[in-house]
Protein backbone atom coordinates (compact mmCIF):
# COMPACT_ATOMS: atom_id res chain seq x y z
CA UNK A 1 0.00 0.00 0.00
CA UNK A 2 1.47 3.31 -0.79
CA UNK A 3 1.98 6.36 1.60
CA UNK A 4 -1.01 7.90 -0.38
CA UNK A 5 -3.36 5.22 -0.02
CA UNK A 6 -2.56 5.08 3.30
CA UNK A 7 -3.41 8.29 4.47
CA UNK A 8 -6.66 8.37 2.24
CA UNK A 9 -7.37 5.60 4.40
CA UNK A 10 -6.98 6.92 7.67
CA UNK A 11 -8.03 10.04 6.38
CA UNK A 12 -11.42 8.32 5.68
CA UNK A 13 -11.66 6.65 8.82
CA UNK A 14 -11.56 9.43 10.99
CA UNK A 15 -14.44 10.98 9.01
CA UNK A 16 -16.74 7.99 9.56
CA UNK A 17 -15.58 8.29 12.94
CA UNK A 18 -16.54 12.01 13.03
CA UNK A 19 -19.90 11.27 11.69
CA UNK A 20 -21.02 8.51 14.00
CA UNK A 21 -20.05 10.88 16.67
CA UNK A 22 -21.98 13.94 15.21
CA UNK A 23 -24.96 11.29 14.87
CA UNK A 24 -24.88 9.98 18.22
CA UNK A 25 -25.35 13.98 19.34
CA UNK A 26 -28.04 14.65 17.51
CA UNK A 27 -30.02 11.37 16.40
CA UNK A 28 -32.67 9.31 18.15
CA UNK A 29 -33.73 7.28 15.64
CA UNK A 30 -33.36 3.51 15.46
CA UNK A 31 -32.67 3.14 11.75
CA UNK A 32 -28.48 2.64 11.84
CA UNK A 33 -26.55 2.41 8.66
CA UNK A 34 -23.38 1.88 10.43
CA UNK A 35 -22.40 -1.68 12.25
CA UNK A 36 -21.01 -0.82 15.75
CA UNK A 37 -24.20 1.90 15.89
CA UNK A 38 -26.17 1.98 18.59
CA UNK A 39 -30.19 2.27 18.23
CA UNK A 40 -29.61 5.94 19.25
CA UNK A 41 -27.29 6.96 17.18
CA UNK A 42 -28.33 5.20 13.88
CA UNK A 43 -30.49 6.47 11.32
CA UNK A 44 -30.23 4.64 8.49
CA UNK A 45 -31.16 1.00 10.02
CA UNK A 46 -34.42 -0.51 9.34
CA UNK A 47 -36.36 -2.20 12.33
CA UNK A 48 -39.30 -4.77 11.80
CA UNK A 49 -41.00 -3.82 14.74
CA UNK A 50 -43.10 -1.38 16.15
CA UNK A 51 -45.45 0.45 13.08
CA UNK A 52 -43.63 -0.54 10.46
CA UNK A 53 -43.61 -4.18 10.95
CA UNK A 54 -46.49 -5.10 8.75
CA UNK A 55 -48.94 -3.04 6.62
CA UNK A 56 -51.73 -0.67 9.05
CA UNK A 57 -55.07 -0.04 8.13
CA UNK A 58 -55.69 0.99 4.65
CA UNK A 59 -53.49 1.46 2.05
CA UNK A 60 -53.47 3.08 -1.20
CA UNK A 61 -51.83 2.95 -5.31
CA UNK A 62 -49.18 5.44 -3.54
CA UNK A 63 -48.51 2.66 -1.09
CA UNK A 64 -48.06 -0.45 -3.45
CA UNK A 65 -45.85 1.92 -5.83
CA UNK A 66 -43.25 3.04 -3.39
CA UNK A 67 -42.71 -0.52 -2.06
CA UNK A 68 -42.77 -2.09 -5.70
CA UNK A 69 -39.82 0.51 -6.49
CA UNK A 70 -38.01 0.37 -3.59
CA UNK A 71 -37.72 -3.17 -3.91
CA UNK A 72 -35.62 -2.80 -6.77
CA UNK A 73 -33.91 -0.30 -5.66
CA UNK A 74 -33.01 -1.38 -2.62
CA UNK A 75 -31.89 -4.56 -4.24
CA UNK A 76 -29.15 -2.99 -6.61
CA UNK A 77 -28.36 -0.87 -3.49
CA UNK A 78 -27.65 -4.13 -1.73
CA UNK A 79 -25.99 -5.25 -5.16
CA UNK A 80 -23.50 -2.66 -4.58
CA UNK A 81 -22.84 -2.81 -1.45
CA UNK A 82 -21.90 -6.80 -1.29
CA UNK A 83 -19.17 -5.31 -4.34
CA UNK A 84 -18.05 -2.75 -1.94
CA UNK A 85 -17.54 -5.81 0.14
CA UNK A 86 -14.78 -7.56 -1.97
CA UNK A 87 -13.23 -4.67 -3.81
CA UNK A 88 -12.97 -1.91 -1.79
CA UNK A 89 -9.51 -1.58 0.49
CA UNK A 90 -10.62 1.15 2.56
CA UNK A 91 -12.26 0.35 6.15
CA UNK A 92 -14.38 3.23 6.42
CA UNK A 93 -16.03 2.85 3.00
CA UNK A 94 -16.17 -1.08 3.72
CA UNK A 95 -18.00 -0.14 7.16
CA UNK A 96 -20.42 2.24 5.13
CA UNK A 97 -21.26 -0.88 2.40
CA UNK A 98 -21.88 -3.09 5.53
CA UNK A 99 -24.49 -1.15 6.82
CA UNK A 100 -25.75 -0.32 3.77
CA UNK A 101 -26.60 -4.04 3.35
CA UNK A 102 -27.82 -4.46 6.98
CA UNK A 103 -29.87 -2.00 6.78
CA UNK A 104 -32.03 -2.80 3.25
CA UNK A 105 -31.79 -6.30 3.28
CA UNK A 106 -34.57 -6.72 6.24
CA UNK A 107 -36.38 -3.87 4.76
CA UNK A 108 -36.59 -5.56 1.16
CA UNK A 109 -38.40 -8.52 3.20
CA UNK A 110 -40.35 -6.23 4.86
CA UNK A 111 -41.77 -4.67 2.05
CA UNK A 112 -42.31 -8.16 0.02
CA UNK A 113 -44.90 -8.98 2.88
CA UNK A 114 -46.68 -6.01 2.59
CA UNK A 115 -47.32 -6.63 -0.80
CA UNK A 116 -48.27 -10.04 -0.27
CA UNK A 117 -50.79 -9.02 2.47
CA UNK A 118 -51.88 -6.21 -0.29
CA UNK A 119 -52.42 -8.63 -2.50
CA UNK A 120 -50.26 -7.26 -5.42
CA UNK A 121 -47.63 -8.76 -7.01
CA UNK A 122 -43.61 -8.58 -5.53
CA UNK A 123 -40.73 -7.79 -7.81
CA UNK A 124 -38.29 -10.79 -8.47
CA UNK A 125 -34.48 -10.22 -7.56
CA UNK A 126 -34.05 -10.01 -11.33
CA UNK A 127 -36.81 -7.06 -10.95
CA UNK A 128 -33.34 -4.42 -10.63
CA UNK A 129 -31.80 -5.70 -14.12
CA UNK A 130 -34.79 -4.27 -15.97
CA UNK A 131 -35.50 -1.48 -14.46
CA UNK A 132 -32.19 -0.03 -14.07
CA UNK A 133 -32.52 3.56 -14.85
CA UNK A 134 -36.30 3.57 -15.10
CA UNK A 135 -35.80 4.93 -11.16
CA UNK A 136 -34.83 8.12 -9.76
CA UNK A 137 -31.11 7.21 -8.83
CA UNK A 138 -31.08 3.68 -10.76
CA UNK A 139 -27.40 2.59 -12.09
CA UNK A 140 -28.03 1.44 -15.90
CA UNK A 141 -26.36 -1.60 -16.65
CA UNK A 142 -23.26 -0.03 -18.16
CA UNK A 143 -22.83 1.56 -14.81
CA UNK A 144 -23.34 -1.61 -12.95
CA UNK A 145 -20.28 -3.32 -15.23
CA UNK A 146 -18.21 -0.18 -15.57
CA UNK A 147 -18.17 -0.33 -11.10
CA UNK A 148 -17.27 -3.73 -11.69
CA UNK A 149 -14.34 -3.67 -13.78
CA UNK A 150 -12.86 -0.69 -11.22
CA UNK A 151 -10.50 -1.27 -9.07
CA UNK A 152 -8.57 0.03 -5.95
CA UNK A 153 -9.56 3.92 -4.84
CA UNK A 154 -10.89 4.39 -8.48
CA UNK A 155 -13.41 1.65 -7.36
CA UNK A 156 -14.17 3.33 -4.47
CA UNK A 157 -14.54 6.78 -5.66
CA UNK A 158 -16.76 5.31 -8.61
CA UNK A 159 -19.07 3.40 -6.03
CA UNK A 160 -19.37 6.40 -3.42
CA UNK A 161 -20.51 8.82 -6.48
CA UNK A 162 -22.80 6.06 -7.96
CA UNK A 163 -24.19 5.74 -4.14
CA UNK A 164 -24.78 9.28 -2.95
CA UNK A 165 -27.19 9.00 -6.62
CA UNK A 166 -28.63 6.26 -5.78
CA UNK A 167 -29.57 7.48 -2.23
CA UNK A 168 -30.52 10.48 -3.33
CA UNK A 169 -33.41 8.68 -5.85
CA UNK A 170 -34.42 6.50 -2.90
CA UNK A 171 -34.82 9.94 -0.34
CA UNK A 172 -36.93 11.12 -3.38
CA UNK A 173 -38.99 8.26 -3.75
CA UNK A 174 -39.06 8.06 -0.20
CA UNK A 175 -40.28 11.89 0.21
CA UNK A 176 -43.18 10.92 -2.32
CA UNK A 177 -44.36 8.23 -0.41
CA UNK A 178 -44.84 10.45 2.71
CA UNK A 179 -46.78 13.07 0.56
CA UNK A 180 -49.15 10.55 -1.32
CA UNK A 181 -49.07 7.48 0.43
CA UNK A 182 -51.95 6.01 3.13
CA UNK A 183 -50.48 3.26 5.18
CA UNK A 184 -49.04 4.06 8.34
CA UNK A 185 -46.30 1.69 8.15
CA UNK A 186 -45.00 2.48 4.70
CA UNK A 187 -45.14 6.10 5.61
CA UNK A 188 -43.06 5.39 8.39
CA UNK A 189 -40.49 3.44 6.58
CA UNK A 190 -40.10 6.29 4.14
CA UNK A 191 -39.59 8.41 6.70
CA UNK A 192 -36.88 6.51 8.38
CA UNK A 193 -35.34 5.92 4.73
CA UNK A 194 -35.49 10.01 4.04
CA UNK A 195 -33.59 10.04 7.45
CA UNK A 196 -31.12 7.04 7.02
CA UNK A 197 -29.79 8.22 3.60
CA UNK A 198 -29.86 11.89 4.24
CA UNK A 199 -27.35 11.09 6.29
CA UNK A 200 -25.57 8.62 4.49
CA UNK A 201 -25.05 10.87 1.58
CA UNK A 202 -23.45 13.15 3.74
CA UNK A 203 -21.15 10.76 5.38
CA UNK A 204 -20.08 9.92 1.75
CA UNK A 205 -19.64 13.25 0.42
CA UNK A 206 -17.18 13.64 3.01
CA UNK A 207 -15.42 10.29 2.50
CA UNK A 208 -15.25 11.40 -1.60
CA UNK A 209 -13.52 14.59 -0.73
CA UNK A 210 -10.72 12.32 -0.22
CA UNK A 211 -10.45 10.69 -4.01
CA UNK A 212 -11.39 14.19 -5.43
CA UNK A 213 -10.52 16.91 -4.06
CA UNK A 214 -13.27 18.13 -3.70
Amino acid sequence: MTRTTRTTAAAATVIVAGALALTGCSSTTDHGSMPGMSQATSPAASTTSGNTAAPVGEHNDADVKFATDMIPHHQQAVQMAQLAATKATTPAVKELAAGIKAAQDPEIKQMSAWLTGWGAPVPSSMAGHDMQGAMPGMMSMDEMANLDKATGPAFERTWLQMMIKHHQGAVTMAKTEQTTGKATAAIALAKKIETGQTAEIDTMQKLLVHYTGR
